[in-house]
């Protein structure tokens, strides 16, 4: 019996498993763009089809401020991810809690709007067509940003304990590019919504 012998390169000596939460959270921003990719489609087509109105351009106001700060958000946890990969926990707690701070702003800008457009401007889920594919999109997103202000919440509770330390920097990168995928995705509900719907 014969034995092959193998040899390994120096590029194969040096491979090793890419990042189990990296390729998980890429995984998941690609099955989620798949899913906001059919509310934008479906926005998009029956855009200016509703029987009967408001139509967008009687009860929108474009939201600058809020998208600012959303926007913003995403070179805030950038800030903090390099923060803690140089050992500055301090740092990082600072621009962490910045990015829970626009990103609430701009849940609570939100919330504001919605209430705006029930409340005073008469647009429901139930109105048309635009508000059922405004609130379907639009709070799709939201829903997004919630979900991942709550896990920012959590990793600055842990800060706050003292727990996160340097070594949890590659945890904390995952968990920024579900942040930086939110605001990806502002960008083209926003336009898709307040520029083009308009």
């Amino acid at each position: 019996m014969s034995t092959v012998a193998t040899t390994l390169t120096p590029e194969s000596a040096d491979w090793s498993q890419p990042s189990k939460g990296r390729t998980a959270m890429i995984c998941l921003i690609i099955a989620e763009s798949a899913i906001f990719s059919i509310f934008v489609v479906a926005y998009l087509y029956y855009i200016g089809k509703s029987a009967s109105g408001p139509t967008p351009r009687q009860v929108l106001d474009l939201p600058i401020l809020s998208s600012i700060c959303l926007l913003s958000s995403s070179a805030t946890i950038t800030f903090a991810i390099r923060a803690l990969i140089s050992g500055d926990t301090g740092r990082f707690g600072f621009w962490w809690l910045a990015t829970i701070v626009l990103g609430g702003y701009f849940l609570f800008e939100t919330g504001r709007e919605w209430h705006d457009l029930i409340y005073n401007k008469g647009l429901t889920i139930q109105t048309n067509l635009f508000g059922t594919t405004f609130y379907s999109l639009v709070g799709l997103h939201a829903f997004h940003v919630l979900v991942g202000l709550l896990a920012l919440l959590i990793v600055m509770g842990f800060t706050f304990a003292g727990a996160v330390k340097r070594e949890h920097a590659e945890r904390c990168e995952v968990l920024a590019l579900y942040w930086h995928f939110v605001d990806v995705v502002w960008i083209i509900v926003f336009t898709v919504v307040y520029i083009i719907g308009l």
